[in-house]
Order: structure tokens, then sequence, then C-alpha cells
């Protein structure tokens, strides 16, 4: 550990209290790390759990211009807001001028993998040219440049798709809604939300001279969405829907369903696990779908 890593030390600020921001939250408050994250409920609920119990919550909603005061003595901060619909950052429109008066040793911005585009299959890494393809990408491009050119202390994450706990096919598949799509040569790439926390710990403990600008955080094992929907079939054991080919069902399909299936791309992890020595706790959808659906089946269980 370093005088950068998130320890009980740390004060700590999370912009965007959501899905991948409440995980890392309480991973840093597990560390001894006092943690403040921002939500945009009035009053958030209630946790029902005593890790979330000793998190502080702040109510930051710029459409309401409800801007809180930020805890003084800030060591870290992530910042997990996408753009919104015009391509603005929130967090950069109201936060960035408080932020330069705190004494940040590390600010961590989520970008995305979509930044680079359509690869046609092949694999990019850190030092390939961002031509995102996507508005979304394009917005969260310029966004992430802002920040690095910033001033602050910044990493970049560039993020694929996210899953986890509640974020797996499980549910599709066991209401009937699940779709097996078949794209010739696509494929996907993913991260187990644990391994984004892990990932942001691992880089907030590394001294100055190992913390690249920007970081790609995606597992090791790019495939079709049908092979890890066949792998999820197979955990529940349960059937797979029939195939459908995408050429015929693409015409029935919403813009944003499509927007998933533009962009085609591998993506590598060599920077973060090799030069930089994070071991991914979930190499692949495999062990990362297990874990999750064990995960789930315990939360079910403590439910009344």
């Amino acid at each position: 550990m370093t005088s950068r890593a998130v320890n009980p030390g740390a004060r700590v600020l999370v912009v965007g209290g959501g899905y991948s921001g409440e995980r890392f939250a309480r991973a840093a408050a597990a560390r001894g790390a006092q943690v403040w994250l921002t939500h945009r409920r009035n009053k958030p609920e209630q946790p029902t759990d005593p890790d979330a119990a000793a998190l502080h919550w702040l109510h930051f909603d710029a459409e309401t211009q409800a801007i809180p005061p930020l805890p003084e003595q800030l060591s870290h901060v992530l910042i997990t807001l996408p753009p919104d619909a015009t391509g603005s950052d929130a967090a950069l429109e109201h936060l960035l001028g408080p932020l330069r008066h705190q004494p940040l040793r590390w600010l961590g911005y989520l970008s995305t993998t979509g930044v680079y585009g359509d690869s046609q299959g092949a694999w990019v890494d850190e030092h390939s040219p961002t031509q995102p393809t996507l508005p979304r990408s394009q917005a969260r491009l310029q966004c992430e440049q802002h920040w690095l050119s910033s001033g602050l202390p910044v990493q970049s994450f560039r993020l694929p798709a996210i899953y986890g706990p509640g974020r797996c096919p499980f549910e599709q598949l066991r209401s009937g809604q699940a779709r097996l799509v078949h794209k010739p040569s696509q494929v996907f790439c993913r991260i187990h939300v644990d391994d984004i926390v892990g990932a942001l710990l691992h880089a907030t403990d590394q001294p100055e001279g190992r913390r690249p600008a920007v970081i790609n955080v995606s597992d090791d094992a790019p495939c079709p969405s049908s092979e890890t929907l066949g792998y999820a079939a197979h955990l529940l054991g349960c059937k797979l829907p029939a195939v459908q080919r995408f050429e015929a069902i693409a015409p029935q399909m919403s813009s944003m369903a499509l927007s998933f299936w533009a962009d085609n791309r591998r993506v590598r992890n060599h920077l973060l696990c090799t030069e930089l020595g994070y071991q991914l706790r979930y190499p692949s959808y495999r062990e990362g779908f297990a874990a999750s659906l064990a995960e789930e089946q315990a939360t079910n269980a403590k439910q009344p």
C-alpha cells in the first residue's frame, strides 16, 4: 500500500452511486475509508445491510440544480456518471471547479471501450485510435478528454459490457424473454463488476510512476452473445430459445438495440493484467456467471 491507496485514512467521493459506483464504495469503506456517494433521489432508500449503512449519501441532481457542497479534504474521487442526452457531463459542469480545491491524490473516470469504434473484430489496446461510431461513445470520449486535461490526477478506465449479480441473463431465461441471436463473426467483450472494483483499487495502490492515464478493463474472453447465453442456460439447467438470425430480426429491433450490435471488437487487457499486475477474479464469463448466480441465490435466500 502506498500513500495514494484507498486506505483507512482515505476520504472518498463516488459521483454516481449506481451499480458499479456503490460496489466500489462498499469496497473502499471495507478498507476503512470514509465514503460519500451522490444520488438523484430526494431520499435514498434506507440500507438493509451493515456495509451500505456505512456510506454517506449526497443528493446531486444537475437538472434540479441540487448541487451539494463537497466534503472537505477529499483524497479520492470516482466519476461514474455517463454524459446526458445532450452529451453534457454534469460532474464536469458542476463539480470540476470545487474538486480543484481538494487535495486529491487520485480521480478515476469510468469511460467505455466504445471509444475505439468498430474494429471489425480485431484487437484494440490503449494505443489504438479512438474512432467512436455511436453518438453516446463520441460524447463519452469528449468527456474523458476533458477530465484527462483537467490538471487533476485523472485515470480513465475504459469498460466494455458490465455484468454481475442482477446483470446476467438468468431472469430473461427463466421468464422466456431471452433472445438467442446469431450474427456471423460478431463478438462482445465484458467485465464483471467486481473486477472493475478490483482494477480501480489496484490502480489507487500504484505509485505515481505506474498510473497510466488510460486503462482498458476487460476480461480474457471476447465471444458471441450466443455463447454466454448458452452457458447461462447450462447453469440454470434450462433450454435455450430458438436461434434467430440477426439479419432477419434487425428490421424489428429498436435503434437502441441495434446500436449494441453496431461495433465489433476485441479489447486487450495487457496493460492492466501484465504490466500493472492485476489478477482478474473472473477471467471469463464462466467464472463470473457462476459467482453471480451464487450471489443472487444467497441474496434471495436471505429475503423473507
